[in-house]
């Protein structure tokens, strides 16, 4: 059976050699003092190693099954679920006025990470409850939150996100189900949704669904839509439950993967709903869930990449095949093992870069998240508004690649389910799907996050790049060769991309369109580029003051040294791409594909 260890301390090391989190101006930072953070990753990894990873596999095998209109989750998971609460866990990050714990988000994404990386399927349940939960702490009325939070908070009740439909995903617009007002305030929501993660299970009291759809003679296509708190069972004036609502589930997908969790389609049958926010600006709510989403499924990519990695190394240091080219490694064995040879090194290589690179690129993220909400910082929230596609598109493109290198490794015994291998590749693929296809995600941060306000946070991204390679170079030579001239490069490339777009894009959209997902991905190089050329420095300065862990920091030197050599010049084969414009991709007519 696979195995799951906290990297508690790698997180560390970014929480506090990289990012200083402790000795930030950002409210609430001053609490996260190493012991602190320390004690709750380990606690935190105690639980997810120990309770949620020994599940994994049996979400993965058992399922969820449908009986009689009740969801029952796999064997363990009702049980693992009450330890989850009982912890706190799911609010950690929370208002303490709704019973959370008011920690930053950092420490919530760090959490976050080890939850997932141990099992991805169960995590969705609270994932998805504090989605919906920050969905109406931002938007609702102060009696909406006063009703709903709570419980919703301590997970005794569970939430969901419904938007998409049959016949429409992307293209919400498209929506038909319906919400007649009625004379109450409240609505009826009558209609179906698809996909719906968590939308029905044996875990939790109530089910908390917040539901798009059109109200009657409202505008028509996207303008029309808004979002409503519809509740599985109804609350009491008292706060107790009643009677059962209009909501029930019609089937549960067969999907893929993520097992555990149970994705249902979902039928609302004059179901009682409640407006959340303003009517015909449903977008805007659900955006507040959708972005926090896409963050999440960003560390679901990492997440994924990291269980397998820790899994494909072990079996590269215990497999037996082959002798190593330059000598015999293991003298009384009758083969060394998979590791001593150089392209297992390599794909290895690129999961460990990968994986520590994209951890430090979303506790950065987070860092800016909790700038924005807790210091105001509208420049933070322009930035990561920026980053948002790349964070989710970019680490699940590659967090998905690299589960299938990590599965490669074991050669057929990675094709093989009782090895496990299968399952982290399955898991990881619904990431690059779900919360807006990583093509839309493309042509979100080339169509729309590139120019908002007037280009202004891309240029700030240039200007952080360049501020950090002007402070930086010059003071060691083997850092600026390792580290300084290949991030250099690659923020030329990614200028020159935007240079093309701006130039060609105005006359020949589909140049831009046609150019989206090679930018996504050079700006990820670009990103993971800069966290690498930080972390590299952070490493070598420690090395030099002295330290008693070095070699810790020399790995990290060489980790972030193949990063730099081998992965981060993908940007020139990008930019090429992009350069090429449009006219080979569109050439055909469609009859001729």
């Amino acid at each position: 059976m696979p195995r799951y260890t906290a990297p508690t301390k790698d997180m560390q090391f970014i929480l506090h050699d990289l990012l200083k989190v402790s000795e930030s101006t950002i409210p609430g930072y001053g609490e996260l003092e190493a012991d602190f953070t320390s004690a709750v990753l380990e606690e935190a990894g105690k639980l997810t190693s120990e309770v949620l990873a020994p599940l994994n596999v049996t979400g993965d095998k058992e399922g969820c099954r449908l009986e009689n209109g009740v969801v029952y989750t796999p064997a363990g998971f009702k049980d693992a679920f009450a330890k989850v609460k009982e912890g706190g866990w799911t609010g950690l990050d929370m208002p303490e006025q709704y019973g959370g714990q008011n920690m930053p988000a950092v420490l919530g994404s760090a959490v976050g990470e080890l939850f997932s990386g141990s099992n991805m399927a169960f995590t969705m349940y609270q994932g998805l409850t504090h989605g919906a939960a920050s969905a109406i702490l931002a938007h609702g009325t102060e009696t909406q939150k006063d009703k709903w939070l709570p419980n919703m908070v301590s997970c005794e009740w569970t939430g969901t996100m419904n938007l998409t439909e049959p016949h429409c995903g992307t293209d919400l617009g498209l929506m038909r189900t319906k919400a007649e007002p009625q004379a109450d305030g409240s609505y009826k929501i009558t209609g179906q949704k698809i996909f719906i993660s968590s939308g029905e299970h044996d875990m939790a009291d109530n089910i908390v669904h917040l539901v798009l759809a059109k109200i009657t003679d409202g505008p028509a296509g996207i303008k029309g839509v808004s979002l409503f708190i519809v509740p599985k069972v109804m609350v009491n004036e008292d706060g107790s439950l009643g009677v059962r609502n209009g909501a029930t589930v019609g089937s549960i997908e067969e999907k893929m993967g993520i097992h555990g969790n149970s994705t249902c389609v979902m039928n609302y049958d004059n179901a009682t709903g409640y407006l959340l926010g303003d009517e015909h600006k449903g977008m805007r709510a659900m955006f507040t869930m959708m972005n926090e989403a896409r963050l999440g499924v960003g560390m679901q990519g990492l997440s994924q990449a990291e269980a397998a990695y820790q899994n494909a190394l072990d079996y590269a240091n215990d497999r037996l095949q082959g002798r190593a080219v330059t000598g015999i490694q293991n003298l009384e064995g009758p083969a060394d093992p998979l590791i001593v040879h150089p392209d297992i090194r390599r794909s290895l290589m690129e999961q460990k870069s990968f994986v520590e690179g994209a951890r430090a690129f979303i506790l950065w993220g987070a860092t800016m998240i909790d700038a924005a909400h807790r210091a105001d910082d509208k420049d933070a929230d322009g930035l990561v508004s920026l980053l948002t596609p790349v964070i989710k598109g970019f680490l699940t493109d590659l967090g998905y690649d690299m589960t299938v290198k990590a599965q490669q490794i074991y050669g057929g015994h990675g094709y093989i389910e009782e090895w496990g291998m299968s399952q982290f590749t399955r898991d990881a693929r619904i990431a690059m799907i779900y919360e807006g296809a990583n093509g839309v995600q493309a042509l979100d941060l080339v169509g729309r996050k590139l120019a908002q306000d007037g280009g202004k946070h891309v240029m700030a991204f240039f200007d952080m790049v360049k501020t950090f390679i002007k402070d930086n170079a010059g003071q060691d030579e083997a850092y600026d060769k390792d580290f300084i001239e290949p991030l250099k490069a690659a923020s030329k490339d990614l200028q020159a991309a935007g240079m093309y777009f701006m130039q060609n894009g105005m006359s020949n959209p589909n140049h831009a369109l046609a150019g989206s997902n090679d930018f996504m991905h050079m700006f990820g190089h670009v990103c993971l580029g800069l966290m690498w050329a930080r972390m590299g420095k952070v490493s070598s300065d420690t090395l030099a003051a002295g330290t008693d862990d070095a070699t810790f920091y020399e790995t990290k030197l060489a980790t972030g040294r193949f990063y730099m050599a081998r992965q981060l010049p993908a940007t020139a084969l990008h930019l090429t791409r992009i350069q090429s414009g449009s006219d080979t991709v569109m050439a055909l007519d469609a009859a001729n594909f």
